[in-house]
């Protein structure tokens, strides 16, 4: 053992010109006597457990350790009277102050060793079922702010030696809890390293919005709307990705956990579709594909078409409105999409129990009274509410965000160029998917390049039973599943 301080007296104004004395309420500095000895506790209240320091002290104040004449230091005496399993002799006075901020609770004993004992208790939720990705059938738990709990859950699931939490802290103010999680012999040592380098290469003062600002760090976002990662609060979705090679980052007093590496296609999957029959998985997550194309180009087609009836055939006349009326039809359907996405945000700011008023109000009396006055064509009304209810199926929010986006951009694109303004569009829109690679991965894959059986496998929910190798984009140093 080694020495911090060299009395108690320096132990506590060492922690008065951290936190200056009576500046701040909750770092608490107590003088107590165990046994014969004065010593000093240092906490943060609100952090700790309060029951267990105070059983703790009181075990202490009764317990007589083991009287041995070589012990002769208070460090030693400390250990032998100690009841706490526990407790560990912190050497560097930067590692006492994030101990102590993370938490813990030290003692500085008469000759200035310091020890620290984990009796953390975190204010926060238990584990329920997250809003954004519920199921019909399957665990109703799902993470939460505390990492330690986020951490067992994924333990519960995958109880093998080979399941890895690797503790790092970021940012300088922040000193945030960030844990690299991976299976040892699936995950790739390439993307381990690279997450591990960026992490040690992030200097802020602090990570305000924990996993997407981590996000932002780890992959130099910029103004890129793709989502590079995918976000999941759900502990089953976690546990199958770490066993198919992908690495999980959990952030401590985040509920989401990142997983990476996400092409495109891993933001189109859902629990639901392993919940149900092979069969019905496979319909379902057809259908969500389907639904995710059509949010994308419903309305930009159906714009082109609207405005170029030469293109119709005989029995497709009824597409189309007969009168467009004062407001120009590009214009209706940028004032629509962009009114959906207002009630959208309104509905998230908006107590629970007005929410549904606040939905009737929007759908009976702004949508039919805007039909009514001219501002808008029905059939405006009708594409831009099925436009948004496919947007509604894409399972990632940050997915369905970023398809909008895209889609009024094809839109403006449209409208300036007409149908090869459409079909131009989308072909930047899918050179640009295709040069995204992070963390050298095709965004694409398995489309792109392709990959037939992997992307056979996109499109149809094979049964469990079937052998199926580690994806290609894991690269995985084990690929076989099987044992």
């Amino acid at each position: 053992m080694e020495k911090l301080f060299q009395s108690v007296n320096e132990g506590e104004e060492w922690f008065y010109t951290c936190f200056g004395k009576d500046k701040t309420f909750d770092a608490t500095a107590r003088s107590l006597h165990l046994w014969d000895m004065p010593a000093l506790l240092l906490y943060i209240n609100g952090l700790i457990d309060s029951e267990t320091i105070t059983t703790l002290l009181t075990e202490m104040q009764g317990a007589r350790g083991k009287e041995d004449e070589n012990q002769e230091d208070g460090g030693g005496r400390f250990l032998s009277f100690f009841p706490y399993h526990a407790v560990s002799n912190v050497k560097d006075r930067d590692e006492l102050l994030t101990s102590i901020l993370s938490g813990q609770a030290a003692f500085i004993t008469p000759d200035g060793y310091v020890f620290t004992i984990d009796i953390r208790s975190y204010p926060g939720r238990q584990p329920e079922e997250p809003d954004n990705e519920k199921v019909v059938r399957g665990s109703r738990d799902g993470f939460t702010e505390n990492l330690i709990q986020n951490t067992a859950l994924i333990r519960r699931r995958l109880r093998t030696e080979d399941l890895r939490f690797e503790m790092h802290k970021v940012t300088m103010n922040g000193k945030t809890d960030v844990t690299i999680t991976y299976m040892q012999g699936a995950a790739s040592k390439e993307h381990l390293d690279y997450i591990r380098e960026r992490l040690d290469a992030i200097h802020h003062d602090g990570l305000t919005m924990t996993d997407k600002s981590l996000e932002e760090f780890l992959f130099k976002q910029r103004f890129h709307p793709m989502p590079f990662v995918r976000f999941t609060e759900r502990p089953d979705i976690c546990a199958a990705h770490l066993l198919e090679g992908h690495v999980a980052i959990i952030v401590d007093t985040s509920p989401s956990v990142i997983l990476v590496p996400a092409p495109l296609f891993h933001h189109l999957q859902h629990a639901e579709e392993y919940r149900q029959a092979p069969l019905i998985g496979t319909f379902v997550r057809i259908m969500r594909l389907f639904a995710a194309t059509m949010s994308l180009v419903l309305l930009p087609f159906w714009y082109l078409l609207a405005t170029n009836q030469h293109y119709l055939p005989d029995f497709l006349s009824y597409i189309g409105p007969k009168d467009i009326g004062e407001i120009p039809l590009l214009v209706q359907l940028l004032i629509a999409d962009g009114g959906i996405e207002i009630l959208r945000m309104a509905a998230i700011h908006t107590p629970t129990p007005m929410s549904t008023a606040m939905g009737l109000v929007a759908a009976i009396v702004i949508g039919q009274v805007a039909i009514d006055v001219g501002l808008f064509t029905p059939e405006v009304v009708l594409y831009v509410a099925v436009s948004a209810i496919f947007t509604f199926s894409i399972p990632s929010y940050e997915l369905s965000l970023t398809t909008k986006i895209f889609r009024i951009c094809i839109l403006l694109s449209t409208a300036l160029l007409g149908a090869p303004g459409f079909f131009l569009s989308i072909t930047v829109l899918f050179y640009y998917l295709c040069a995204l690679k992070p963390m050298g991965v095709p965004y694409l894959w398995p489309a792109v390049p392709f990959f037939p059986k992997a992307m056979l496998r996109v499109l149809i929910r094979f049964p469990m039973t079937a052998d199926a190798p580690r994806p290609f984009i894991t690269d995985s140093p084990d690929r076989d599943r099987v044992s």
